[in-house]
């Protein structure tokens, strides 16, 4: 049986850059929903590493002889003490909008001057292999928090984000762009690389 790559999300924009970035890889890649897998997961780690494999773990004991891919990202806030951290996803309440969520932390961070709103977004991406053997990376992109939302593209802390360089927060790129530059796409591409490495090792 030709193996597959189960990502452990049921965010459709997620597995859209997912699909994007590992497409090259040759292997059909489908959500854990896609799979027919419909598992709450207890992310109790302590770190966005621990979180991303214990969600891979969780989905790969029921798919074995897939490999399964599971990513934890969120903000971290400088000035607030790296928060929201490993609960960006949970800051403010799991089922708050991210509209709610993002006016939360501009109100937080009324009047702190632009040098004291550095933060960064980061992500952890881990693999599981049908032979037990578990790979994990981690990248970031740095920026700070704008003083308003700002952009249509992309999702959750997007609007917020803002990368001094390109003038612009992440919700103002475009995909293509976003993807070269996020957190995200930049451990996708890492993890891409260990993925090829395996599966032509196991060819």
């Amino acid at each position: 049986m030709k193996k597959r790559i189960i990502f452990a999300t049921g965010n459709e924009n997620k597995m859209k850059e997912i699909r994007m970035i590992l497409k090259d890889v040759g292997l059909e890649i489908l959500s854990m929903k896609e799979a027919g897998v419909d598992i709450d997961i207890v992310e109790d780690g302590m770190s966005f590493e621990e979180n991303a494999e214990i969600k891979a773990r969780s989905v790969a004991r029921i798919l074995t002889s897939d490999i399964v891919l599971a990513d934890d990202s969120g903000l971290e806030i400088d000035y607030l003490d790296k928060a929201p951290g490993i609960y960006s996803a949970r800051f403010a309440g799991e089922d708050t909008s991210y509209d709610i969520k993002n006016r939360i932390l501009l109100d937080r961070l009324e009047g702190v001057p632009d040098e004291e709103r550095t933060g960064r977004f980061v992500c952890a991406v881990a693999a599981v292999f049908p032979d037990g053997t578990v790979s994990t990376v981690r990248k970031t992109i740095e920026g700070r928090i704008a003083h308003e939302s700002a952009g249509s593209n992309g999702f959750g802390y997007d609007p917020i984000f803002y990368v001094p360089e390109y003038g612009c927060t992440t919700a103002e790129m475009s995909p293509e762009q976003k993807n070269q530059l996020s957190h995200r796409g930049k451990a996708l591409r890492a993890m891409r690389d260990i993925l090829k490495e395996k599966i032509s090792e196991d060819i």
